[in-house]
C-alpha cells in the first residue's frame, strides 16, 4: 500500500504547480518585474524565493544546502521552480528517507510557505492590472504526476466575475510564461 502521507504531499505539490501556473499563465510580458511597492518582491523574485523554500525542503532528502542564484527572467525562474517540484515529487514517490524531519513538518513549513507565495503571485497579477480569473479549485484537474509547467486550464471557472478586466481595443502584450 502506498504511503498516504507522501501521496498527499505529491498531490499538494501538483496543486502548487497548478496554482503557480494559473498566476503566471497569460501574464503581460512586464509582469516578472512588476513593482507593487517598496520592499515588495517582484513576481520574478517571488518565484525564485519559492524555489529556494522548496530547495530547503529537498535538503531533508539529500542533505546539503540550497541557495539559487538569480536567473535572467521569470520564464527561467518558473522553469527552475517546476524542476524543483519534479525533484521533490520524485523523492516522495521513491520513498527517499527524510532526514531530521517528518512529512507533517514539510507540509507545515516549506510546502505551505510556497503555497502562500502562489497566492501572492495571483494578488500581484491583480495589482498589476491583469487579474487572474477565479475558479472552483475543488474541480481543478490536478494530477499528482503533473508538477510541470504544462498545467490544464480551469475545469470550473466562475461564470460571474465582476472584477474582470474590460476588453481593450489595443493589441495585447500578453504571452504565456512557462
Amino acid at each position: 500500500m502506498p504511503d498516504h502521507k507522501r501521496a498527499i504531499l505529491r498531490h499538494f505539490l501538483a496543486a502548487l504547480a497548478y496554482r503557480t501556473q494559473k498566476a503566471l499563465r497569460d501574464a503581460p510580458v512586464s509582469f516578472g518585474t512588476f513593482q507593487a511597492g517598496q520592499q515588495v518582491r517582484t513576481p520574478m523574485e517571488l518565484v525564485r524565493h519559492m524555489t529556494s523554500v522548496l530547495g530547503y525542503a529537498r535538503t531533508f532528502f539529500v542533505g546539503g544546502r540550497y541557495r539559487p542564484e538569480p536567473l535572467p527572467d521569470i520564464a527561467a525562474e518558473a522553469a527552475r521552480f517546476h524542476q524543483m517540484l519534479l525533484d521533490l515529487s520524485h523523492h516522495l514517490a521513491a520513498g527517499t528517507p527524510l532526514r531530521d524531519t517528518s512529512e507533517e513538518r514539510l507540509l507545515q513549513g516549506p510546502f505551505a510557505d510556497a503555497m502562500t507565495h502562489a497566492g501572492q503571485l495571483a494578488m500581484l497579477r491583480r495589482l498589476s492590472g491583469s487579474p487572474v480569473s477565479p475558479e472552483n479549485f475543488i474541480e481543478a484537474a490536478i494530477d499528482a504526476a503533473n508538477v510541470g509547467p504544462a498545467q490544464p486550464r480551469p475545469v470550473s471557472p466562475d461564470e460571474h466575475w465582476p472584477e474582470a478586466p474590460r476588453p481593450s481595443s489595443t493589441p495585447s502584450s500578453r504571452k504565456d510564461v512557462p
